[in-house]
């Protein structure tokens, strides 16, 4: 059974990854770097302010931090040790069948992967604490996007992807609910604000929400504006 499950998640991930595009190279090279992502997170910062107190504020803060960091810990420092999966990069029975980009390979395990942990924890938190249908479909879209990049430039199954995902979502739960009990209105009025036209069910105002979802946006622009110059 383990080794019919070993062989479809090789097979998949066979299918997906790489392709003869110069344009989905650059689209995947941009979007699985961190740094393409700051302006993003600089908008969360301006959102949390202007719907938060200051309590509020820094609850919100460290809870994101511990999401990612134990997102993060727990699938670098604990599964991919414990397990030991080669990356399909360093796996010896496929990894000249591999499409890299670049040359990058990646560190030689990758269960589970730690950027699908890490955006579904922080997707998953957001969604949370806004509350917004729309801005839940984007942030969870951007979760995806990452691990449709990790699989693409060959460096996780699909099965990593997968693992680490559930494995954010589960981390971000808990800590909010934590976050919750430490700091109950974790935006101020939350409730009776988000009873409001202009507001969310969070409490946060639609107009905010909306610049943090063209921020997403506009980076998504970027990204492509890249890839055209990188395939050119």
């Amino acid at each position: 059974m383990l080794e019919t499950l070993r062989h479809i998640d090789q097979t998949l991930t066979l299918f997906l990854n790489g392709s003869q595009s110069l344009f989905l190279d650059g689209v995947a090279a941009t979007a699985t770097q961190t740094a393409t992502w700051i302006p993003v997170a600089v908008v969360l910062l301006y959102v949390l302010i202007r719907n938060n107190n200051l309590r509020a504020v820094g609850t919100i803060l460290l809870a994101i931090a511990l999401s990612i960091l134990l997102a993060d810990q727990g699938a670098s420092s604990v599964c991919k040790p414990l397990f030991g999966r080669l990356r399909p990069t360093h796996e010896p029975s496929i990894m000249y069948a591999i499409d890299v980009v670049n040359g990058y390979r990646g560190g030689k395990f990758g269960f589970i992967s730690s950027h699908a942990a890490n955006t579904f924890a922080v997707a998953t938190l957001l969604t949370l604490l806004v509350r917004g249908r729309r801005l839940a479909i984007v942030l969870f879209g951007w979760a995806l996007l990452n691990c449709w990049t990790r699989v693409y430039l060959g460096v996780h199954y699909v099965g990593d992807l997968a693992c680490g995902a559930m494995w954010g979502t589960l981390v971000a739960t808990g800590i909010y609910f934590a976050a919750k009990r430490l700091c109950p209105t974790l935006a101020a009025d939350s409730r009776l604000r988000g009873c409001h036209a202009g507001f969310t069910k969070g409490g946060y105002s639609c107009a905010t929400v909306e610049l943090l979802e063209l921020g997403m946006l506009a980076t998504g622009f970027y990204i492509v504006f890249k890839a055209l110059f990188f395939a050119s």
